[in-house]
């Protein structure tokens, strides 16, 4: 009877622990994306020295990494319904760490670019399938956990990489970014391997252009998917406006050293974080719907106050106080839209994680843009495209039917 009862206490321990080491795994291949792409900004100056080009040219390899990964996330998706989800994933990591080490030895601008475009490639397997492996596995309030965690990592890569990066940058020189990267893709693969095996048990849709247009049409006309997944991608493109803003407003304009500026990228993830837990505990208890409700009014008055601030008290602590509460209703609104945006589509669920990648990285793209653009006063232009974007995103969500 006691042999019995160790193995009846054991159990749940042992199945929590593997739940653990499953959302570390996918939250690592869901932050290779934004790890490839933020580790390098320290270093693009002296990138551009040693391939003999300007600054702004060499930008283009930011640019054309989150081109190629938006639009490769289109292709895996409908890749990994047809054909499992392992294979793509293990592979993704192969091309990633190809690229990283071509990109360790370009000898000038285009050889780097073509290792971009390699490591994007690699990179849009990795992080569109970790969504669709967690849809996989998990459902209802366990989905909406897991989204949680996995967007805190998707949150702490950019937060944390540019100080990475500085620290290899200054000690061993700017290649040393894309070695890392590559030990990183080598040590996902291992610990992919091991920890998962074939998730996608549904019924396999078939891998053709007219099938594929057809599953992406369908996910289109549905506003079970195309309202969350809309509105979510609206609160992360604003969230990519703030990173593309935040060193013209802290540097240029409140006088922070490149240190200053990488500790505030990192500062930001405890609020993510904390963000990502509340998400946790609101779900199960109020529902989705609530939950991310709650979570766009916060992202609304955090932008309001960002505009305000840009207007009125242009100065780093109310600055920090706006963006803390933008980044609380994103935290709380981004996992939980995904979850919802995902669940009705298990069958579908690597082509709904595509659309809703490629949706976020377009939405990030544009916000991007606008914020340099808009104004040559980038907190204001930032508080702008915030505002724009979280009142587009609230009116968006209030159409949603309650009930599917």
């Amino acid at each position: 009877m006691a042999d019995q009862t160790a193995a009846i206490d054991t159990r749940p321990r042992s199945e929590a622990s593997s739940t653990v080491l499953q959302i570390a795994v996918l939250a690592g291949l869901a932050a290779t994306g934004t790890l490839a792409t933020n580790v390098l900004l320290p270093s693009l100056p002296q990138m551009a020295i040693s391939l003999k080009v300007s600054s702004a040219a060499v930008t283009a390899a930011i640019t054309v990494f989150l081109a190629v990964f938006a639009v490769g996330q289109l292709v895996v998706g409908p890749i990994s319904d047809r054909y499992g989800r392992r294979w793509p994933v293990l592979i993704g990591f192969a091309v990633f760490f190809a690229g990283s080490v071509w990109c360790s030895l370009a000898s000038d601008l285009p050889s780097l670019l073509i290792g971009r475009v390699i490591q994007a490639v690699g990179a849009c397997a990795t992080s569109v399938l970790s969504r669709a492996i967690a849809r996989d596995l998990f459902s209802g309030a366990a989905l909406a956990r897991a989204m949680a965690l996995i967007m805190i990592a998707m949150a702490a890569a950019p937060g944390f990489s540019p100080l990475l990066g500085g620290a290899l940058d200054h000690i061993f020189g700017w290649r040393s970014e894309f070695a890392f990267l590559a030990a990183f893709a080598g040590f996902g693969a291992l610990a992919y391997g091991m920890v998962f095996g074939e998730t996608h048990l549904a019924t396999r849709t078939p891998l053709d252009p007219q099938a594929i247009a057809k599953t992406y049409l369908t996910l289109l006309r549905d506003r079970r998917f195309v309202v969350p997944a809309a509105t979510v991608s609206l609160i992360l493109g604003a969230l990519f406006s703030i990173f593309s803003a935040a060193p013209r407003v802290l540097i240029e304009a409140m006088h922070f050293t490149p240190i200053q500026l990488g500790l505030f990228f990192a500062g930001t993830v405890l609020i993510v974080f904390a963000a990502g837990m509340l998400a946790t505990r609101l779900a199960p208890r109020y529902g989705l719907d609530r939950s991310i409700r709650s979570g766009l009014l916060a992202a609304a008055a955090g932008s309001l106050a960002m505009l305000l601030v840009s207007l009125y008290t242009p100065s780093f602590l109310p600055f920090l106080a706006a963006m803390s509460v933008f980044l609380l209703g994103m935290g709380i609104v981004s996992p939980l839209g995904t979850a919802q945006a995902l669940s009705p589509f298990g069958d579908k669920a690597g082509a709904a994680s595509a659309l809703i990648g490629f949706s976020q990285m377009m939405a990030a793209a544009i916000g991007v843009w606008l914020a340099a653009t808009i104004s040559h006063d980038a907190l204001f232009a930032l508080g702008v495209v915030l505002m724009v974007f979280s009142l587009v995103a609230v009116a968006l969500y209030s159409i949603r039917a309650t009930k599917p």
